[in-house]
């Protein structure tokens, strides 16, 4: 049998979740579309019951998210991003404090509000530019809380970290290594959403993280056209909370959806590594455009992120972000020029979207006005960057 240890990411995506080798077999796994299963006398923890315990399909979807993130455990689907998001943060008991980037994905934000609000846990906002202050905020929450590594509860922790790298829609670059394995010293329960960099460019549990959560409706899936999320554990007690949130709260995918994202994992190498290329192409041009007065993409040497994203990276994505020089409304209407990229709300699909981000008034007011979030796909990066040329003409810079 092959070592899968040794299976390169790219020969991986294309055969994990396939059914056994026998004899007349299909290649790919069935859809099963039941909403209940046969089985009679007691019940035992295998059996699969009920289609909001478990279903087949879901099945090879989760072995390959745990493959590709080197999870020990099999993965867990959920209907949404936001759904496995919540099956992480929901842990956390009252009186607990939640630590999470300045600059983070808004609905994360507005999920751990909430729990702010409702008298659960008290939020901390960290700066990931600084290091050192990230750090000092993990062994002030870890005293006030009195959690140490003996002491942790993984099933309702006291204190939970919860990380991007790099963060939606800045691209800062935390410095995984140094703050997971403080937080792990500390008794703090962490967290990384690894949406943007995908399994293929970084692993965050080999970095020391707890848990990873995807939005797999992104990069995973990769054609705009399925909803879910997932998450990856090496700890049996954090899977368990997470799979009886799922289970309790019916945050189950369908079998349809989990089939399609596998199905898009097959190609998510050939995806990410033709996008990568066309993002790199594409923000070194922009740094010599004269409407564009700045560039943030990890890929650039002169980006703050750089160092640290080549040091826990394999590879730099494929969404960067440019500030204009214009108006919010003059920015609008750079984005009505634009005839092949299309305005939209999401990413890691096979086409290249914009957005300017703080149309929503749920981003911070650090987030400057004329920035726009670049989700790049598989076209042509010639053409995709003539477009923007005749989308920024009328700006006359």
């Amino acid at each position: 049998m092959t070592d899968q240890t040794k299976i390169s990411a790219e020969t991986l995506v294309v055969g994990v979740g396939r059914p056994a080798h026998d004899h007349d077999a299909p290649v790919n796994p069935p859809i099963v579309l039941s909403s209940t299963f046969r089985g009679a006398g007691k019940v035992v923890p295998e059996d699969t019951v009920y289609a909001r315990f478990d279903n087949p399909t879901w099945n090879g979807f989760e072995d390959a998210v745990a493959s590709l993130e080197g999870a020990e455990l099999p993965g867990l689907v959920f209907s949404s991003g936001m759904a496995a998001v919540a099956s992480v943060m929901d842990l956390v008991p009252v009186g607990s404090i939640i630590l999470l980037p300045q600059h983070t994905y808004m609905a994360s934000v507005g999920l751990a509000s909430d729990l702010a609000k409702r008298g659960i846990a008290e939020v901390v906002r960290l700066d990931l530019n600084d290091t050192d202050s990230v750090l000092a905020e993990l062994h002030a929450a870890a005293d006030r809380a009195g959690t140490t590594a003996e002491n942790i509860d993984y099933a309702a922790p006291k204190v939970l970290l919860w990380m991007e790298s790099p963060t939606n829609p800045m691209l800062e670059v935390a410095d995984l290594p140094q703050i997971l394995g403080e937080a792990r010293k500390l008794g703090i329960v962490s967290a990384v959403d690894n949406t943007f960099a995908t399994p293929l460019l970084q692993q965050p549990l080999k970095l020391g993280a707890d848990i990873v959560v995807h939005s797999a409706t992104k990069y995973l899936a990769g054609h705009s056209d399925v909803v879910l999320g997932a998450t990856a554990t090496n700890n049996p007690r954090l899977r368990e909370a997470m799979l009886h949130h799922r289970t309790t709260n019916g945050a189950i995918a369908g079998p349809f959806e989990a089939w399609l994202a596998l199905r898009g994992v097959r190609t998510l190498a050939l995806r990410v590594n033709k996008a990568m290329e066309n993002a790199q192409i594409l923000a070194q041009k922009f740094l010599a455009h004269p409407a564009v007065t700045e560039v943030r993409y990890p890929g650039l040497p002169t980006d703050p992120g750089h160092e640290k994203a080549k040091q826990q990276m394999s590879g730099f994505g494929s969404i960067l972000c440019i500030v204009l020089d214009a108006s919010a409304q003059e920015t609008e209407e750079v984005l009505n020029r634009l005839q092949l990229w299309t305005p939209a709300t999401s990413l890691g699909g096979v086409e290249s979207l914009v957005e300017r981000r703080r149309r929503h008034s749920s981003e911070p007011d650090s987030i400057p006005d004329s920035l726009l979030r670049l989700a790049v796909g598989i076209e042509s990066a010639e053409d995709l960057y003539r477009d923007f040329e005749q989308a920024l003409a009328p700006l006359g810079k």
